[in-house]
């Protein structure tokens, strides 16, 4: 569920150039809208890696994780090894907000969706509400978000989750990561650039 409903198209992870055509929707998206008000971008990847179809937030933020040292105020919240789940997802937002400066938060998750759906990716502004698409009441986070529909919603939603395939989940990730390393990159380049 989104609190903002602006949305770009969304991106068929199978279909002609799926991260071509992701760089350009998440570039645009993120050149909207973080502006000289904030200072820090923080990505925050939701999600487990006890279940397939929930761990394409951990399997972002780990391909994310090492780059990230390389841009400054660029900082990865939910990784294989610390995921960001349902029950610190509140922690780890009070942590965002007590210890960044003027934090930009783009927040990315696995969804479900219907069947025609599957295997695409969305990119929009405004905030998530994870847990939504299994009953769960769980904080809104975000400035911008990415997600991923990886199964069929409307029954069973946690053994959906758990007979997700993986492949699909790790094409999302790595068209994701890549994407977004690649915009945040040219944005730190060009912000030497003017600095220069």
């Amino acid at each position: 569920m989104f609190d903002k409903k602006i949305t770009t198209p969304s991106i068929d992870i199978n279909g002609n150039m799926p991260y071509l055509n992701f760089n350009r929707a998440f570039k645009e998206c993120f050149e909207t809208h973080y502006t000289p008000n904030y200072e820090e971008i923080i990505i925050m990847c939701i999600g487990t890696d006890r279940s397939t179809g929930d761990s394409l937030g951990p399997l972002v933020g780990y391909k994310l994780e090492r780059y990230c040292k390389m841009i400054p105020n660029f900082h990865v919240h939910g990784t294989l090894d610390n995921p960001v789940h349902a029950k610190n997802l509140k922690d780890s937002i009070d942590d965002i907000y007590s210890n960044y400066t003027k934090p930009f938060v783009i927040a990315i998750d696995a969804c479900l969706g219907k069947s025609a759906r599957i295997g695409h990716i969305k990119v929009g502004s405004g905030s998530i509400r994870p847990g939504a698409g299994v009953n769960k009441n769980l904080p809104a986070v975000g400035d911008i978000y990415v997600t991923g529909i990886v199964n069929l919603s409307g029954f069973m939603e946690y053994i959906v989750l758990q007979n997700t395939r993986l492949n699909l989940v790790m094409k999302m990730a790595d068209t994701i990561s890549e994407g977004i390393r690649h915009c945040l990159w040219n944005f730190n380049r060009q912000k030497q650039i003017n600095l220069s």
